[in-house]
């Protein structure tokens, strides 16, 4: 005999799912946050960082990244484009940081929110950058980071995909004065895989990762200031 679901447990899954279909784009995970942060001063270079797992990780990995400079971690993990761009004006504009750091791609290649193209994932890109750029906010574009296969999405082929997509943020960087942050060259193998001591699944990067990409970012951010 089959043992039945007890009542509440269904309830309290169909409630998960409506919530989550209702709030898609996640609006509610840093609204608070987001409420209680205070004006930065005028001469404070405050980054927010635009992301998916990657970016919400880092605060986990090396949270004093974070903590000991006006740096603010706005990750989120599984999303792709679109739901960063419906949060975006909460999420970043509404923060008044003088730079936003874009990192966003991957999760959209491995169709986390439905099949998409990669001049849909540009679009999404561009979009976040003019808003950025329209509200006196400096803009740097991240290349996507390396991946050889999803676990969870196989077969996609995201080491033939990201490499295209990366040359297209690039060009698209290059020729409207953004800065282009190359993750992706000195972290990928020759398989445009992860690097393996810099991941530690092949799609995140682990603590020797973070602190490789802090390297590189900090020298964006200093070249981003540098703008007029």
């Amino acid at each position: 005999m089959k043992k039945s679901i007890p009542i509440s447990i269904i309830v309290l899954l169909f409630m998960s799912n409506y919530s989550q279909a209702q709030d898609w784009a996640n609006l509610n995970r840093y609204q608070q946050e987001n409420t209680t942060l205070r004006t930065p001063n005028l001469d404070e270079n405050r980054v927010v960082f635009m992301g998916n797992s990657i970016t919400e990780s880092w605060s986990n990995y090396h949270a004093e990244f974070f903590e000991r400079k006006s740096y603010i971690n706005r990750g989120i993990s599984g999303q792709t484009t679109p739901q960063m761009l419906i949060r975006f004006r909460q999420d970043v504009i509404a923060l008044k940081p003088k730079i936003v750091v874009i990192l966003a791609g991957t999760n959209d290649i491995a169709e986390n929110t439905g099949p998409t193209t990669i001049e849909m994932i540009i679009d999404n890109i561009i979009s976040m950058a003019e808003i950025a750029k329209s509200n006196n906010i400096k803009v740097i574009i991240s290349s996507v980071l390396p991946a050889y296969d999803y676990s969870w999405n196989t077969g996609l082929k995201p080491n033939e995909k990201i490499p295209v997509l990366n040359r297209l943020l690039k060009e698209y960087a290059n020729k409207n004065s953004i800065v282009y942050l190359d993750y992706f060259t000195s972290m990928s193998n020759k398989k445009n895989g992860f690097k393996n001591v810099y991941t530690y699944d092949g799609v995140h990067p682990n603590k020797k990762g973070y602190l490789k990409m802090e390297l590189l970012v900090e020298k964006a951010i200093k070249k981003t200031l540098l703008q007029k």
